[in-house]
């Protein structure tokens, strides 16, 4: 109870304070209910039970202001937190802050809401204390969620009422191992607040100008550390050096192609531990830890921010681990024209590497 206590207390606050100050901003809280998903055979041992929570978030509307608000659609953007007993005492409790962006359609009726952030688990694996515990290796997780509702803002004077679906995913990325991760399918229901007596009128001034620019050459290094999914192997630093070409298709997207050089120290030490562990899988022990992969990628901009997708094939491997082909996902910062900062997440189909801070420059 004391969790929905600092809910309600903040939530008051923040209706107080914007009593007589405009905002153009709102408040909601959801509670779910729903269902661990079977994504891996491993965690069978730890679905028990129905995860339940609530999500409580303070959105800042857009209404045209600038160019970018009206090519998504007037969307919102701000920030989350969520509380979710996983009903399993293996597993505990987890807590996590995120930043999102709601997109609107169906007339602002349905909203999409995409949300990604830092999360805390209070019953992490432990070899001693709790060694059933394979989908958390440590206690600082990232956590994605997506939610999508059905929502009526104004119902009753600034009250309005939600509900929908939703996926919260948790997983440390394989920073330590264990980490088979957990993703949760809910059904949610809630209230909105809003802060303000009405809403600001929505700007209408974009033009059908087309939008053209050269090809751009980027380079970036991104770096971070790992473990493999060998318990209590180690954790080692990782370098990733990548370049690609981009080009711009719209306001909204661009597409790239390029070239990463991989070098993975955790691999290095896996392949030692398997050619004097397993002699059956006839690993010598000197096959190259390094590897090279080409990719084809998309960037899609929102405002200053962008969202990275890549699929990559590596073209020199000479160790199998995971398979020929990666994925990488992530967000980047523009700080100006040509420098950006960059987090991203490298897996092999659902399985992840690694989480990989990057920075870099667009010529």
């Amino acid at each position: 109870m004391r969790y929905f206590f600092y809910v309600f207390f903040w939530s008051g606050f923040l209706m107080l304070y914007a009593q007589n100050k405009p905002t153009d901003s709102y408040i909601d809280f959801n509670y779910f209910k729903g269902a661990i998903a079977l994504h891996n055979n491993d965690i069978l041992h730890l679905i028990k039970g129905h995860p339940e929570g609530f999500i409580v978030s303070w959105n800042k509307k857009t209404f045209g202001n600038k160019d970018w608000e009206q090519r998504y659609g007037y969307p919102d953007y701000g920030v989350s937190f969520s509380y979710q007993n996983l009903k399993n005492k293996v597993l505990g409790t987890n807590y996590a802050l995120y930043a999102h962006y709601n997109f609107y359609f169906l007339k602002r009726h349905l909203m999409l809401r995409v949300g990604q952030g830092l999360g805390y688990t209070t019953n992490a694996y432990d070899k001693i204390e709790n060694p059933k515990n394979n989908a958390f290796g440590s206690t600082l997780l990232s956590s994605t969620y997506v939610m999508l509702n059905y929502k009526r803002e104004r119902i009753f004077k600034k009250i309005g009422l939600q509900a929908g679906v939703s996926l919260i995913h948790y997983s440390n990325a394989n920073i330590k191992a264990p980490n088979t991760s957990v993703n949760t399918v809910a059904f949610n229901m809630g209230l909105t607040y809003n802060l303000d007596q009405e809403d600001t009128a929505y700007r209408y001034t974009l033009t059908n100008e087309t939008f053209t620019q050269p090809i751009k050459y980027n380079l970036t290094f991104r770096s971070g550390i790992n473990e493999s999914d060998v318990v209590g192997s180690g954790q080692f630093p990782f370098y990733v050096f990548s370049a690609y070409a981009d080009k711009r298709l719209s306001h909204k997207s661009a597409v790239q192609l390029g070239a990463d050089l991989f070098l993975s120290e955790f691999l290095k030490e896996l392949i030692y531990y398997k050619s004097v562990s397993f002699p059956e899988e006839l690993v010598s022990g000197n096959e190259d830890w390094k590897r090279v992969g080409l990719f084809v990628g998309h960037e899609l901009f929102i405002n200053r921010m962008s969202i990275e997708t890549q699929l990559g094939y590596y073209v020199y491997y000479p160790y199998d681990f995971e398979g020929r082909t990666y994925i990488r996902i992530g967000l980047k910062r523009y700080f100006g024209k040509k420098i950006f900062g960059a987090i991203t997440l490298k897996s092999h189909g659902a399985k992840a590497e690694a989480v990989e801070f990057g920075i870099g420059i667009r010529l």
